[in-house]
């Protein structure tokens, strides 16, 4: 099994994404690429810890290669927007892929360098593209939010 992160807008969304791709074994939401060790979801959302929102994939690579992954994760948001995806404004709703190896690493920047090549968007991708650091796992209410209260309300 391998894992992959990414975080491109509120994770609820993110992990819906991905969580029932044949070859994904497990997902999980939580808090990347920020300074503050056990961070909670209120100190996230102060915009003050450097984490972005994301979800981590555990995946079966003879199923499902990261390459696939990637390929959802571009199509899942808008990879221009700066430090936001649609309402949600901050740097925890960031574009990321946090990479686990140097292949991960490479693909990436393969892929976004495609991607912005491609004409699909008017404005530069601005996706950040780090090694995976710590993960931190979401409070438990978060976890398969959307799974658990259809239309994502009630929070």
């Amino acid at each position: 099994m391998m894992k992959a992160t990414f975080a491109a807008g509120c994770f609820w969304g993110v992990e819906e994404s991905f969580y029932e791709l044949p070859g994904v074994i497990a997902t999980r939401v939580g808090y990347a690429g920020g300074t503050l060790e056990h961070p909670t979801y209120q100190q996230v959302c102060s915009d003050t810890t450097g984490h972005a929102e994301a979800v981590e994939v555990t995946f079966d690579p003879a199923r499902i290669s990261y390459q696939q992954l990637l390929k959802v994760f571009w199509q899942s948001h808008d990879p221009t927007q700066f430090h936001r995806q649609g309402p949600d404004v901050g740097s925890q709703y960031r574009s990321a892929i946090f990479y686990h190896s140097d292949e991960q690493r490479r693909l990436a920047e393969e892929s976004r360098e495609a991607l912005n090549c491609s004409g699909r968007y008017q404005r530069s991708v601005v996706t950040e593209i780090s090694p995976a650091a710590p993960f931190w796992e979401a409070e438990a209410h978060h976890q398969q939010y959307l799974q658990k209260n259809a239309g994502g309300c009630g929070f």
